[in-house]
């Protein structure tokens, strides 16, 4: 399958390890920005035309997860990889739960990084922008997928990607098992540990946010899935 050519937002501050990351993703067809500092980098970002990103934790100025934040506040849809020393669950828990689509721990083989950036386009070419190109009604709420908020009354919760996406799975079986790793799957990958932990946050949040109308459950079926509960009149 033929994905569009990605231009690359990458900011690596290590000056031996950027550049040669940089010409691995040259190499294998893909345009790259390079950038060592956060806040460059967040400016290259705003100044430019970029679909996907990459970046370092540990950046100088701004860090990786601040510039996330900052580039998620701008953007639901682009993906990003976050690359990082850390192998704490904290951190990789932190990473997720700010949007991010990957976690590769260093060192890392660069193919290994080619392989993610593949799987990241085949997801969203099956999960594309043009899917969330619709509202729908939900109980006393209604769900806006293209700006991804959540409606009730005259309030609005925007959601993030993340959990566009499943509460998006949830709503097209309602009163259905949905199990557990085929959110996994096709949302994340993988039914990796730490993507699991991040879903848990996902379906706590989603509850939270649907409390306002008590006929919407989100029913956890330990070790399965969740079914998301709506009467039959609505």
């Amino acid at each position: 399958m033929r994905y569009p050519i990605l231009n690359i937002l990458l900011v690596e501050d290590d000056l031996v390890f950027g550049p040669k990351l940089k010409e691995q993703l040259r190499s294998n067809g893909y345009r790259v920005k390079h950038c060592v500092e956060g806040f460059n980098g967040f400016d290259s970002y705003c100044n430019g035309h970029f679909n996907f990103c990459i970046f370092d934790v540990a950046l100088s100025g701004l860090d990786g997860f601040s510039l996330t934040e900052r580039v998620r506040e701008k953007d639901f849809f682009i993906p990003i990889i976050i690359i990082s020393h850390s192998e704490k669950k904290e951190d990789k828990r932190k990473a997720f739960e700010l949007g991010v689509d990957d976690y590769l721990v260093k060192p890392f083989d660069p193919e290994e990084l080619l392989w993610r950036i593949n799987a990241i386009q085949r997801r969203l070419s099956y999960n594309s922008k043009e899917q969330f190109n619709q509202e729908i009604p939900l109980g006393l709420f209604s769900i806006d997928f293209t700006h991804q908020l959540l409606r009730f009354e005259n309030k609005e919760q925007r959601l993030t990607r993340r959990e566009c996406e499943v509460l998006r799975m949830l709503c097209n079986r309602k009163n259905q098992l949905v199990k557990r790793d085929e959110i996994l799957m096709q949302l994340w990958g993988d039914v990796d540990y730490f993507h699991g932990r991040s879903l848990d946050v996902f379906i706590s949040k989603l509850r939270r946010y649907l409390k306002s109308d008590p006929r919407l459950k989100i029913e956890n079926i330990p070790t399965v899935g969740y079914i998301l509960r709506v009467p039959p009149y609505l």
